[in-house]
This record gives structure tokens, C-alpha cells and sequence, in this order.
């Protein structure tokens, strides 16, 4: 197993089909994002999307999920169950350059509806079958019965075989410190089995990834950026360098 390179990788690049928009006037055509949207070329192992609260980050993250085939909600390509309907029809005006390639694995990561994927993982595997559990895939112990980010490291370990496509939205949420560090370890084995991820993240230790594209969401559009010159990245640092002094005018 190699790594992916340009020619080889199972998405390339996002567009928008802007001959399809009459309108920029509602959500989630009016995001910032959309508006300047430019064409989003991927980076060939892993390409993150950040940017501060109410940029656009998961509603584009997840309009690439469903253009993809994904469920709204997350889960692998076969996953269809619906908890709730608060999708953005985003999906519909976003095209895909896909490579020559296919992955042979497949996965929706989002923090804010895994437990929904966890349900329906249980319901699944109720029902009459042959063959192997569902939740066997990802460790075999119930995702309920563990804590969020045990649960959120069952699937990136257990379930996450290779060869595959990982769209991941803020996999950070439950997870400490020492486990996003983990799961870069975690990432940079999957990358070297010819995976490709997309990720949507606030923190500085998961878009740590070596040589990886980082692409920054702002009030202008989308910007390439370095680990060291995102906003995320100089706070942190701010923050630990001269805790007192940050402190002390956030208090004032």
C-alpha cells in the first residue's frame, strides 16, 4: 500500500456550479464562502477547513458528504437512517472532480451526530441477519456504553481500514489532548494505506498533519494557509507565551 499522489487521489477538487444559482440572497448560498467561492482543489492525503464559528465550515464539509453520497448524518455510503432533516441543499449546486481511482472505504465522521449513527448502528444489528454485526466493525462493544471520545476513537481505529475516503467534522470534540495526538498517528497510518481525508477542524494539534493543505474560511472567501499563520494557532500560542497578560485585559 502507497500513498496517494495527484494522479491517484479519489477527489481532486470542489466546484460550484454557479450557472445553476439565480440567487445569493439565502442559506446557504449567502455564506461567505459560497459567495467567493473559488475552486477547492484537495490535497492528494489530507486537506483541513477552517475558520472561526459561522463561516461555513460544516455546511461546506457537509454539502461535499451528501455530493459524495454520504447520509447528511454521517456514517459509511450504506448508512441511510434520518434522526432529523436540517440539511443544507448546498449539495446541489457543488460539483466534484473525481480521480481514476476509487476508495475502497468510505466514511462520514460528524462529531455532532455520531450518537444518531451510533443508534442506528444498534437498530441495524437488531434486526435479522447473517453475517457479521455492524458494531463488530468498530470494536464489537457498544458506541452507548463507551464515553464520546472513546466512541469517537473506536471508529477512527477500528472501523477506518485503509484505502479510503474520511470526510471528518471537528473529530476533536470529545477528544483530550494526548487522543488528538493519537489520532494524527492514526491519520498518518491511514494516509500511508492510500487514504485521502478532508477535515474540518478548530484545533491546532489535529491540523498539525505534515505538508498537509490547510484552507482558511474568512468573511473574504477562502485563503490558503499555514499551521503558524492561522488564527487558531497564534491564540493558542498567545495564550500559553503570556497567559497573564491575555488574561488580564479578557478580564478588564
Amino acid at each position: 500500500m502507497v500513498m496517494l499522489n495527484h494522479d491517484s487521489q479519489y477527489i481532486r477538487a470542489v466546484y460550484l456550479k454557479r450557472e445553476q444559482i439565480s440567487s445569493y440572497d439565502h442559506f446557504p448560498l449567502n455564506l461567505p464562502v459560497i459567495r467567493n467561492f473559488q475552486e477547492l482543489k484537495l490535497h492528494p492525503s489530507v486537506t483541513y477547513i477552517i475558520g472561526e464559528n459561522g463561516m461555513g465550515k460544516s455546511t461546506l464539509l457537509e454539502g461535499i458528504a451528501i455530493a459524495l453520497g454520504f447520509n447528511p448524518e454521517g456514517g459509511t455510503l450504506n448508512f441511510h437512517f434520518s434522526s432529523y432533516d436540517s440539511h443544507s441543499n448546498l449539495d446541489e449546486y457543488l460539483g466534484l472532480v473525481k480521480g481514476v481511482n476509487r476508495a475502497k472505504d468510505h466514511f462520514f465522521f460528524r462529531a455532532e451526530t455520531f450518537y444518531n449513527v451510533a443508534t442506528n448502528i444498534e437498530d441495524l444489528d437488531k434486526e435479522p441477519m447473517s453475517g457479521r454485526r455492524i458494531i463488530d466493525s468498530f470494536g464489537g462493544k457498544s458506541l452507548h456504553e463507551q464515553s464520546h471520545g472513546e466512541s469517537f476513537f473506536a471508529a477512527f481505529i477500528e472501523r477506518f481500514q485503509g484505502n479510503g475516503l474520511y470526510i471528518l467534522d471537528e473529530p476533536e470534540a470529545a477528544l483530550s489532548p494526548l487522543r488528538q495526538m493519537s489520532m494524527l498517528a492514526r491519520i498518518n497510518e491511514l494516509v500511508q494505506q492510500g487514504s485521502q481525508f478532508i477535515i474540518s477542524t478548530h484545533s491546532p494539534i489535529i491540523m498539525a498533519y505534515p505538508n498537509a493543505k490547510i484552507i482558511q474560511l474568512t468573511e473574504a472567501g477562502m485563503r490558503e494557509s499555514t499551521l503558524e499563520d492561522t488564527n487558531h494557532y497564534s491564540i493558542m500560542k498567545q495564550f500559553f507565551e503570556d497567559k497573564d497578560r491575555l488574561l488580564h485585559h479578557l478580564f478588564r
